[in-house]
């Protein structure tokens, strides 16, 4: 493959429009095509972003032949359909958040992916961010000896009527997939699978849920306090206790530019990522490493391993059956 890597944005909403914001300042990606379910939503992506094509169909984009990588934006509950449409084209795929709406779905895509011998990625821009990196980093090495508690939050009020996706079980309504994925992946990150999951939440009448606190546990003794809420702003802070020191994130812990390591014994230490590019949010990373991975001919990061994400899934999934959430999909059993 040449330097440059040809993308094709699927979706049009805002998360599409951030990421292709920051595709479009990378000297070695290219945005050639954006698709969506109607052509005026496409044209209007495609004239706002300068993108040459816009397709008002999925099945356009992933038949173009110029595109190498489709990014999957849509809500997670189209997830599936969408890459494994892509995948079937013969597309290497990054895909956003939750990955799916369940286990299930992700594991389809998983053996689909590697069936194809094609890259795919779920779109967890944490795991690429410097500074995660480097926290990851300082845990291995031993900086605040064994990982005994992380804590971690994220939430924000907002007017969500009862026509709001975040409301609808059919469109995977709810804080945990928009929000608790998050902590959930953090946990994950330093910790692997939690061998138990408790849960509880206020649910909406809907039967999704608003307000969700999580215990896992681990049996070396470890556990991780987590909570995602729809009716209560949290300062999105998080922190890493261990037997010799901590680490604190006092806001924005899923994309950082600093926290403050604390080791017994020693004064107080900033990490911070240095200075970036200008005018970017930092979904320039994980789309580098899609870049790098592709063009070493590799289908899966190391960064963010498909076994990592299936696992993630798997504690959303026992998430949602502790605090009694469950979507339309969850019962239907693909035909093979």
């Amino acid at each position: 493959m040449s330097r440059t890597v040809r993308w094709g944005v699927l979706a049009t909403g805002g998360i599409a429009a951030t990421f292709t914001a920051d595709l479009q300042a990378m000297p070695d990606a290219e945005v050639v095509a954006v698709a969506s379910r109607t052509d005026a939503s496409a044209k209007a992506f495609a004239e706002r972003f300068g993108i040459p094509r816009a397709y008002g169909n999925w099945a356009a984009l992933v038949a173009d032949e110029d595109v190498d990588v489709v990014y999957v934006a849509t809500p997670h509950s189209a997830h599936r359909e969408a890459t494994a449409l892509a995948l079937e084209a013969g597309k290497h795929v990054l895909c956003e958040k939750a990955f799916t709406i369940n286990e299930r779905e992700a594991r389809e895509l998983v053996k689909l992916a590697r069936d194809r011998g094609l890259f795919l990625m779920e779109a967890m821009w944490t795991y690429c961010n410097p500074v995660i990196r480097r926290m990851t980093e300082l845990v291995r090495d031993g900086a605040i000896g064994e990982i005994r508690t992380v804590q971690a939050d994220f939430g924000f009020a907002g007017d969500f009527g009862a026509e709001h996706r975040l409301r609808d079980p059919a469109l995977g309504g709810g804080a945990l997939l928009d929000l608790g994925v998050y902590p959930v992946s953090f946990a994950h990150l330093l910790l692997g699978e939690p061998d138990r999951v408790q849960a509880d939440a206020l649910l909406s009448p809907e039967g999704v849920d608003l307000n969700t606190g999580m215990l896992l546990s681990w049996d070396s003794g470890a556990n991780a306090l987590l909570s995602c809420s729809l009716v209560g702003h949290h300062p999105t802070a998080a922190t890493v206790i261990g037997t010799a020191g901590r680490m604190d994130f006092p806001e924005g812990f899923f994309f950082p530019k600093r926290f403050v390591l604390h080791r017994d014994g020693k004064e107080a230490e900033e990490i911070t990522s240095g200075p970036g590019p200008q005018g970017l949010t930092g979904m320039q990373f994980e789309a580098a490493e899609v870049m790098r991975a592709v063009r070493a001919g590799e289908t899966e990061s190391p960064l963010v391993p498909l076994d990592g994400s299936l696992a993630v899934m798997r504690t959303l999934d026992a998430v949602r059956e502790r605090i009694g959430v469950r979507y339309p999909v969850d019962g239907v059993v693909p035909v093979s």
